[in-house]
């Protein structure tokens, strides 16, 4: 009796669900399967999710990265200081100026520009001058991320200005020596073309400025100037010798990977011929032929930036006198102009205003 006893107290314990102390209750034994089910399913989509981001982590950090063959961006950096430096200056000889070299691969770089300067008597010999500039530069460059390379066509646009003060010592009755201190301000900023925006993968910081940079320069220098003025009634000659030198440097705002600073170092001659056109008369006045010459050497960190340290121009056209109609302007001209040098050529159309 005892032993039954014991072998049906055992075999309920084994056998749950049929009463006694070791059963469970029926809707608990039935809920067991859903939770293991719930739990199986939220484990393995969380593996799932774990996957998935590991996967993309993993490409993200092993992945190509674009990058600049032969980039030279601070090289080129320093031709956007050289480009700044070179419209510095009032320049006489040029309002608008555009430079191709397809020969070298050079970029192509186009300018406007407006300024001049004068003297406030010869009794108060105060020289003032001022100028701004905007610039258009357009390189390509190659990237690569290994397995395949892309040309990435860029813009870069630059607005400069600057002002100079200074003061004419006359060394003789038609020649002036004119010390100047100048002051000057640069601003910069780059953009890709769309093409150059589908660049898969990463980018190395070269790229990233060339997608959106900036850079911001200040400058400040000198010029010493000889100015011969030779007018007779039958002709009028000009001539300027100009060397200036200025250092420019990058301020704050200017994007990183990119800052540094540069040289402008400058020498130019200029000179124009004006003659009247015989029983040619314009408002009441003569119109005048003109013709200039120019010549310009660039020192420093402009030497050869560009693929040219030497740069040539000549140009002619005509001159109107308006002194008979109007109070503020003295003579008005339109003067075309061919520029060269090696390796490059351009063209310039400019307007002149005598106060």
């Amino acid at each position: 009796m005892a032993s039954k006893t014991g072998t049906g107290v055992e075999w309920q314990r084994l056998a749950p669900g049929r009463g006694g102390r070791g059963s469970r209750p029926k809707n608990q034994s039935m809920a067991d399967p859903l939770q293991a089910y719930i739990r199986n399913t939220l484990a393995a989509a969380l593996a799932l999710v774990l996957v998935l981001v590991s996967t993309s982590a993993m490409s993200q950090t092993s992945g190509p990265v674009w990058s600049l063959v032969q980039g030279n961006l601070q090289k080129r950096t320093d031709g956007v200081l050289a480009l700044m430096s070179y419209t510095l200056f009032p320049d006489v000889a040029t309002s608008s100026l555009s430079i191709t070299s397809g020969s070298t691969g050079n970029p192509s770089f186009s300018m406007t520009q407006a300024g001049g300067g004068f003297t406030v008597s010869q009794a108060f010999p105060l020289y003032l001058e001022g100028n701004a500039a905007l610039s258009r530069y357009d390189p390509t460059f190659v990237a690569t991320n290994g397995t395949e390379s892309r040309e990435i066509p860029t813009k870069w646009t630059t607005i400069t200005g600057t002002a100079g003060i200074g003061w004419d010592f006359r060394l003789a009755r038609e020649l002036v020596l004119r010390p100047i201190a100048n002051f000057s301000i640069g601003h910069m900023e780059t953009d890709l073309s769309a093409a150059a925006r589908l660049l898969e993968g990463q980018t190395d910081k070269e790229i990233r400025f060339l997608e959106n940079g900036s850079l911001n320069a200040i400058g400040y220098g000198g010029s010493l100037m000889l100015d011969y003025e030779r007018y007779r009634h039958t002709y009028e000659i000009d001539v300027e010798l100009r060397f200036t030198n200025i250092y420019l440097q990058s301020i704050g705002g200017t994007s990183e990977g990119v800052q540094g600073s540069a040289w402008s170092q400058n020498l130019n001659l200029w000179s124009r011929w004006r003659a009247p056109i015989k029983g040619l008369w314009a408002l009441h006045r003569p119109v005048r032929y003109v013709l200039e010459f120019t010549y310009s050497h660039y020192f420093g960190n402009q030497d050869d930036i560009l693929g040219f340290n030497n740069l040539f121009s000549v140009g002619g056209g005509l001159e109107l006198d308006t002194g008979h109609y109007l109070y503020l302007t003295q003579r008005v001209r339109l003067i075309g102009r061919f520029r060269f040098g090696q390796n490059v050529s351009g063209w310039s159309l400019g307007i002149g205003i005598s106060f």
